[in-house]
């Protein structure tokens, strides 16, 4: 079995991994924290918890808790995965921070996009993106990951394969979002509240979102993103624009062969005809995408859907301890959503 620790159980993505790391043949979770639930069992939080998990406890962090464990997931703030990290890697085999604390290579971003100055420059230079589809040879053995941002998961999986088919430019390309609530959490706030949210649909992080930097990182290229908050549990849709590259002349059969041929072997990323549904991707670590070209227009057209807490947080990062730990890779990951 595989030693396996939370940190920052208490929230949707340390509940999300609970979830899924009891679907897991080789996973035992023996150490999970939350400061502010201290003493208090994971299913009395989530009920859904309750029979997978009768006998444990949350715990205040102390990192000589983890010695040894096998892999220590991280679901805290920012800045707070920032400063524990240091604490915990070289303790266990691997750390998977599901924050943005090691996403992005430049340490200079950080003060712009997330308010703080990076302090970690060895582990940030040390950390693999958490992306197997893009990164699997990576992270094999990996001591420290990165999961990605929710929305850059989306968009990478989405342009990606066309931007290194050489069929769309790297300027221009526009990134429109929209997620489901809990993407902002689990602390209550009047921006998530049942009243503000239900029966509205709107853009927020307009020309300023933190994942910005992330999707141009990974796809190396301009990228205009703005996010929108869906009244929906969970799930992400991203819709994607891009001008084809000089000389190239598309079709949508084009662009979607390219998808399909770079997806053919992925377990959980499905190139589909039709459109995308963030119902049809709920609960599972499935993504779905699919790509046109308006020869009217003269703009390719890609989308993803998935589920913002599994394959956007969680379960991708649960796909990526896999890979690092050589286990199989699709433990206890559904690929069947929960439609209808």
């Amino acid at each position: 079995m595989v030693s396996v620790g939370i940190v920052g159980a208490s929230g949707f993505t340390g509940a999300e991994l609970l979830r899924l790391l009891a679907g897991h043949p080789a996973a035992d979770v023996r150490y999970a924290t939350a400061d502010t639930q201290a003493g208090t069992a994971p299913g009395a939080l989530y009920p859904s918890l309750l029979a997978a998990y009768p006998d444990l406890t949350l715990e205040r962090f102390d990192a000589s808790h983890a010695d040894g464990l096998d892999v220590v997931f991280l679901g805290l703030p920012h800045q707070a995965s920032m400063a524990v990290a240091p604490e915990v890697v070289g303790r266990v085999g691997c750390v998977v921070d599901l924050s943005a604390a090691f996403r992005l290579k430049d340490a200079a971003l950080y003060p712009r996009w997330y308010g703080f100055d990076h302090d970690q420059p060895e582990l940030l230079a040390a950390a693999v993106y958490g992306l197997p589809e893009q990164h699997r040879k990576d992270l094999v053995g990996a001591r420290l990951i990165a999961t990605p941002g929710c929305y850059v998961t989306a968009a990478t999986l989405a342009l990606a394969p066309l931007l290194e088919a050489g069929l769309i430019g790297r300027s221009g390309l526009i990134v429109d979002a929209a997620s489901g609530v809990s993407g902002a959490g689990r602390a209550p706030s009047p921006t998530n509240a049942f009243c503000t949210v239900d029966e509205d649909f709107v853009a927020y992080g307009l020309l300023d979102h933190r994942h910005t930097p992330e999707i141009e990182q990974n796809l190396c290229a301009e990228v205009l993103f703005t996010p929108h908050l869906a009244p929906m549990n969970r799930g992400i849709l991203a819709t994607c624009y891009a001008r084809p590259a000089v000389g190239q002349s598309l079709s949508t059969a084009i662009v979607l062969d390219a998808l399909r041929s770079a997806y053919a072997d992925e377990p959980f990323v499905f190139a589909i005809d039709g459109a995308p549904s963030t119902k049809a991707t709920a609960g599972s670590n499935a993504a779905h995408v699919t790509a046109r070209y308006d020869e009217r227009t003269g703009y390719v057209l890609a989308l993803c859907a998935l589920d913002n807490l599994t394959k956007g947080a969680s379960g991708g990062a649960l796909q990526a301890a896999n890979v690092a730990l050589g286990l199989d890779e699709t433990a206890g990951l559904p690929r069947v959503g929960m439609a209808p």
